[in-house]
C-alpha cells in the first residue's frame, strides 16, 4: 500500500491574514488538528480582494469553501476560485485544483486533469507548499499509473524533488525499482534541478 505525505495547516486569524501576501501566510501557518472556522466578515473580505484579482485571496477563499471554513463546504465555489488563482500561476491553487480533480470533488473525477494541474504546481521553484505538494501528488499518479503511464522512474524523480526526509514515498518507489532505474531517477532529478535553479 502506498503512503502519501500529508501537510496540515492552521490558517492565521483572518484579521492578520487578509493583509499578508501568500508567502507570508505560508510562513505563519502551523500544524494542527483543530478545525478552522472563519466568520462571514472574513468571507466578505477575502471575496472583495478575490474579485479584484488577488491570486492569494482567491486561493484562500477557495480553501475556505472546499474545507467548510465558512460553515459548510461549497465545491462549485471552491473550484471556481481555485481555477482563477491557478490560472494566475499560484502553485498552491494549482495543487489544490489537481486534488479536486483527483478526488472528484465538485467535478467529474479526472486523473489526467489532476496530473496537468499537479505538474503545473510541481514546476515552481522554490519547493514551498503547492510546489512540493504538486511534486508528491504527481509522483503518486506515476506510481499508480493514474492519468499518466505507470512509471516508477518518473515517480522516483518527483518524490526525490519533494526534498522531505525521510520520504516514505521515495522509499516505497525505490523498493520496487532496479538499481539501473534508481540511477535513472537520480539523473532525471539532477537534470530537473539544473534546469530549475533555486533563486
Amino acid at each position: 500500500m502506498r503512503q502519501g505525505v500529508l501537510l496540515f495547516f492552521l490558517l492565521v486569524p483572518f484579521s492578520s491574514a487578509v493583509s499578508q501576501t501568500p508567502q507570508s501566510m505560508q510562513a505563519t501557518t502551523k500544524a494542527t488538528s483543530q478545525p478552522t472556522k472563519w466568520t462571514d466578515d472574513d468571507e466578505r473580505a477575502f471575496l472583495a480582494k478575490a474579485l479584484q484579482g488577488d491570486a492569494g485571496s482567491q486561493m484562500w477563499l477557495a480553501c475556505g469553501y472546499e474545507q467548510g471554513w465558512f460553515g459548510k463546504t461549497n465545491f462549485p465555489e471552491a473550484l471556481k476560485w481555485f481555477r482563477k488563482s491557478a490560472e494566475q500561476d499560484n502553485p498552491d491553487a494549482q495543487n489544490n485544483l489537481g486534488e479536486m480533480y483527483e478526488k472528484g470533488e465538485g467535478v467529474t473525477q479526472s486523473y489526467a486533469l489532476a496530473a496537468k494541474w499537479y505538474r503545473m504546481a510541481a514546476e515552481h521553484v522554490p519547493n514551498l507548499g503547492g510546489a512540493g505538494g504538486g511534486r508528491n501528488n504527481l509522483g503518486m499518479l506515476y506510481l499508480d499509473g493514474h492519468g499518466v503511464p505507470q512509471d516508477y522512474v518518473q515517480a522516483y524523480m518527483w518524490f526525490k524533488l519533494v526534498d522531505v526526509e525521510p520520504n516514505p514515498n521515495l522509499s516505497f518507489a525505490k523498493a520496487h525499482m532496479t538499481p539501473e532505474q534508481i540511477v535513472k531517477g537520480e539523473q532525471l532529478a539532477a537534470e530537473w534541478r539544473s534546469r530549475h535553479p533555486v533563486p
